[in-house]
């Protein structure tokens, strides 16, 4: 559901943006204040570079031609915590315009909010937590997954369609672009619910206290190793980034489906200075566009692969960089 600068207005984009920088700005005031410790930030980079591996697999929709990602964000919110799940998200989401041109950087605002404000800060806290309560079973687990995961994507593709809305882009017009939107990524919501559900059953199972530690915004608990976990997620990073990749869906995702319905294609154009610019960075920092290497229009696997792997690697460093600098800037504030 990756919006493209195509899709927005600039007063949109940067309304958007400025509220998107807002929340991430509280996101790390709020992790900074809830003592980001020093087991969670390995987990923040091994998390983000699973969800970058994992939206990379479109899986098919049966019937209807379409496909559909996960978005990841009940999942980091859950291993995570709320903020330092935002945090990931939004670098995730960076990452992935910068370096691979996907979503565009007047976009990247709309997507931080579709995508990662309202699956962490919304349906998680309102959702997810209620629905497990403070019996964090298997069932529970399952069926608040795919409660606040559905619910969540359903917000994000309404905020899809205002934010087109808004911006006047008349191809897409409300009522019929609304129809499409909301019912495929009801479908890919349910999918993602139970991608979701059966990653943290499987932490569960092995360690509790992590799911705990996030519900309850506290530090996971010194006997607790994660060891086991940390490496179980990075094996599985990389043969989804490195291997399943491969394997993706080739049908289009649910937002060039709707659009592809209503407008009859899913690239529309735009001009302006400021549409411009913003393609013209992109086009120069993309060392891996459309997840492939420079140049090769046929997306050979070789690439996808590797765009996989660098793309999870750079998760990782950055993701997990940024709760070393909130836990180190805390340590700091703390000692002065």
């Amino acid at each position: 559901m990756h919006m493209a600068d195509a899709l927005l207005s600039p007063a949109v984009g940067g309304v958007m943006t400025a509220v998107s920088a807002a929340a991430l700005g509280y996101a790390v005031k709020q992790t900074a204040k809830d003592k980001l410790d020093e087991k969670k930030i390995p987990m923040m980079g091994v998390m983000g570079a699973l969800v970058f591996a994992g939206q990379m697999i479109n899986f098919t929709i049966p019937g209807t031609g379409s496909s559909g990602h996960i978005g990841g964000g009940i999942l980091l919110a859950a291993l995570l915590g709320p903020f330092p799940a935002l945090l990931t998200l939004a670098s995730v989401l960076l990452i992935q315009c910068l370096f691979f041109a996907d979503g565009g950087l007047l976009a990247w605002g709309c997507n931080v909010f579709n995508m990662g404000v309202i699956p962490c800060l919304f349906a998680y806290p309102f959702i997810f937590k209620p629905l497990v309560k403070n019996s964090m079973d298997k069932k529970r687990i399952a069926a608040a997954s795919v409660a606040a995961a559905a619910a969540g994507l359903q917000i994000g593709a309404f905020g899809v369609v205002l934010e087109t809305l808004f911006s006047g882009i008349t191809e897409l017009p409300f009522g019929a672009f609304l129809l499409l939107m909301q019912p495929i990524h009801l479908a890919i919501g349910i999918v993602e619910g139970l991608v979701t559900a059966g990653v943290l059953c499987y932490v569960q199972s092995l360690r509790p206290e992590i799911l705990e530690s996030a519900a309850g915004s506290s530090p996971i608990p010194a006997g607790a190793p994660l060891k086991k976990v940390l490496i179980t997620l990075g094996v599985l990073t990389a043969v989804t980034a490195g291997l399943l990749s491969l394997f993706a869906s080739a049908y289009p995702d649910g937002l060039e489906w709707s659009m592809e319905g209503v407008a009859g294609t899913a690239e529309l154009e735009r001009e302006g200075p400021v549409h411009e610019t913003a393609g013209a960075v992109v086009e120069s920092t993309a060392f891996m566009p459309d997840y492939g290497f420079a140049g090769d229009e046929e997306g050979s696997p070789l690439g996808t692969a590797a765009a996989g792997i660098a793309g999870s690697v750079i998760t990782l460093l950055i993701a997990g960089g940024i709760g070393f600098a909130i836990h180190r800037a805390r340590r700091k504030s703390a000692a002065s």
